[in-house]
């Protein structure tokens, strides 16, 4: 499956293989176990992240990953979402600090 990233003027297209979305159901399940205790987007503490906010989250860490070269965690916070908004178009990740700017557009 391919999941469309915009990134500032950059726009990639991240191919991220079913094998990897069905290998990786147990690293999705923990980020979601791990999210359900709260999490810190930005300025403001989200008591329950919300299927959207949680996307949010995982494209900040596509974003770090994408900025530090690290592929492995591209291709898993790519397919983070892929298998929670499977009928995802793009995502348009906000590069000015404000996790919850970040437009997922299915």
């Amino acid at each position: 499956m391919i999941l469309n990233i915009v990134v500032e003027d950059r726009q990639i297209a991240i191919n991220v293989s079913d094998a990897m979305l069905r290998d990786a159901q147990d690293f999705y399940a923990k980020m979601d176990r791990d999210m359900d205790q709260g999490w810190q987007m930005s300025r403001e503490w989200i008591e329950r992240p919300s299927q959207l906010e949680r996307c949010q989250i995982a494209a900040d860490k596509l974003h770090t990953a994408l900025n530090t070269q690290n592929e492995t965690l591209v291709l898993l916070m790519a397919g983070y979402i892929l298998s929670r908004v499977p009928n995802v178009r793009s995502v348009a990740i906000n590069t000015d600090g404000e996790m919850q700017e970040t437009l997922i557009e299915a």
